[in-house]
């Protein structure tokens, strides 16, 4: 049974969890500080997915794939426990708006910034 604090985000070990930054389908990313203060994204799991094994394992394939990867285009992985009740993974925080609110917001992009956006996308 994961713990949760009163006002419903759940604990996780060694870090601490602020506001809530997006909620998406398989469960919420926050803001957090890790042990050593450092500002972190955590993605917490959704209850009905941490119950699920294949869940699980794919989570697990996703936060060792997320470890592999590094360079100008991905956040790296702080700490991670798929394992974990809930499962979560903690990446450093890149400060700014998501992809979405930036379009929302307008004006519409620059060609350098379609540029910035596009390059990580295989062709």
């Amino acid at each position: 049974m994961n713990p949760h604090l009163d006002d419903g985000r759940p604990v996780i070990p060694g870090h601490i969890l602020g506001e809530l930054l997006g909620s998406g389908g398989m469960g919420q990313v926050y803001l957090g500080r890790s042990p050593t203060g450092r500002r972190v994204a955590i993605k917490v799991i959704r209850p009905e997915f941490a119950r699920d094994a294949d869940f699980r394992e794919r989570f697990r394939q996703e936060v060792g794939a997320a470890r592999r990867v590094s360079g100008a285009f991905t956040a790296p992985v702080v700490d991670a426990d798929p394992d974990g009740d809930p499962p979560w993974m903690a990446t450093a925080y890149l400060p700014g708006p998501s992809l979405a609110e930036r379009v929302r917001q307008g004006p519409p992009l620059e060609p350098s910034e379609l540029r910035e956006v596009a390059a990580p996308v295989p062709a």
